[in-house]
């Protein structure tokens, strides 16, 4: 097993964390706390030395870029800069080809559906919820409220339980499938997700695809084209059964769910024709509009096997919360994430920087424009769901659930935090 960079002690992260809260500029933020904490987190040090001059390398690289682009900006009647040149920004463009793969359904019973690429889904724990219908806001135009509405979903977000579970050894094979059934029947109930993977691979449907699940919560994500937001209606839950990051031993996934989860993700990609971008996780769409902060829930904050499911990395994609509704982050949320989805921070914040340079207005006053946009658009579509519900819609929660930390000895079982 290879070691890892020692974890940063209480003291030192508070210091760090008071000292990043002092800096208003939130590029600048995040560049002192890269220089302050560095990787001293739950990182492979044998990664350590070339990854991270190379990512800091690219962050550089990308800020210079940042401070050439933005006086562009302030040209007389420019407007936004996705309308005057594409943004020059490395590692914010779609792939150039996004093969849709080409799946389909071989045999369905009571039981089981089997599909030709070998992924079989058990039913046993399927469930109905409220019926998905969603409205979808055009990129850049979100103040015009909802253009259309739509019941196919869009995306897929991945997460995992963040639960306590027995060591994946021979010798625990009827503790894990216990574990297993209990976490099960708590998600069935609470109608968490559409999809979980347990620790062997077998893939369990939960809540029907033609459904919304209680999975993402308060959320945001963007294409090309279109705006999302509350993940629960437009976007597919998956989760497997585990942590994202072990304590010590990285994330606590075994081969057979990566298998799959790559089996599942090509099926509902061939089925809804999803965009490998709209393929994000939680931690890359989780907000609180309390605070207006990006990364309410971090599972899958860093360390997510895009490529080994066949997709490409998306933690490159700049967090769409920040630059089209002006949300910012709390430093404690980058001391214990990992690199790549700090990339993602910085490329969200030099697009809002190039938003405001657009307009001709300070990065704070821009933010605070489109904060307020955003709770606009929240109180409206509060509103529009009570209005439905009182036409006899069943009820669903704008939260997301989360699933128990279920205790291997079935003690005690409570909701797990962030």
């Amino acid at each position: 097993m290879r070691p890892f960079a020692a974890k940063p002690g209480r003291l030192w992260t508070a210091w760090t964390g008071w000292r990043a809260r002092r800096v208003s500029d939130p590029v600048e933020r995040l560049r002192l706390l890269r220089h302050t904490v560095g990787d001293r987190r739950l990182w492979p040090a044998d990664d350590i030395a070339g990854g991270k001059r190379q990512l800091r390398w690219r962050v550089w690289v990308l800020a210079a870029g940042a401070l050439v682009l933005a006086p562009l900006g302030a040209m007389k009647n420019a407007s936004w800069p996705w309308e005057r040149t594409p943004l020059a920004l490395a590692g914010t463009a779609a792939p150039a080809e996004d093969r849709v793969p080409d799946v389909w359904l071989v045999e369905e019973t009571p039981a089981a559906e089997q599909y030709s690429n070998g992924l079989r889904i058990e039913r046993k724990y399927e469930t109905a919820n409220e019926p998905r219908r969603y409205e979808v806001y055009a990129l850049g135009r979100e103040n015009e409220g909802p253009v259309e509405e739509r019941t196919a979903p869009a995306g897929i977000v991945f997460h995992s339980t963040e639960s306590a579970t027995a060591e994946f050894r021979a010798d625990q094979t009827p503790r894990l499938k216990r574990i297993g059934k209990f976490l099960l029947e708590y998600v069935r109930q609470e109608r968490a997700y559409h999809y979980l993977i347990d620790r062997f691979g077998r893939v369990w449907r939960i809540v029907r695809e033609s459904d919304a699940a209680n999975h993402a919560g308060y959320s945001v994500w963007a294409d090309d084209r279109w705006t999302y937001l509350n993940l629960n209606w437009s976007f597919l839950g998956i989760s497997l059964e585990g942590r994202s990051s072990g304590e010590e031993a990285g994330p606590d996934i075994t081969d057979a769910q990566v298998l799959a989860l790559r089996q599942l993700v090509a099926m509902l990609r061939s089925r809804y024709a999803i965009a490998a971008r709209n393929c994000v996780t939680h931690a890359q769409v989780s907000v609180n509009p309390s605070n207006m902060q990006a990364g309410y829930h971090y599972d899958w904050a860093t360390r997510f096997p895009y490529a080994r499911i066949g997709l490409p990395d998306n933690y490159r994609l700049p967090a769409p919360s920040l630059w089209l509704f002006g949300f910012t982050y709390d430093p404690s949320l980058v001391v214990q994430t990992g690199e790549s989805y700090w990339l993602g921070l910085t490329l969200g914040d030099d697009r809002l920087r190039q938003r405001a340079a657009s307009e001709g207005a300070t990065v704070e006053a821009c933010r605070a424009k489109l904060a307020a946009n955003y709770r606009r658009l929240i109180l409206q579509w509060k509103a529009r769901m009570e209005a439905a519900r009182g036409a006899g819609a069943p009820e669903a929660s704008v939260q997301g659930a989360r699933p128990p930390a279920v205790q291997t000895d079935f003690e005690d079982v409570k909701e797990t935090g962030k």
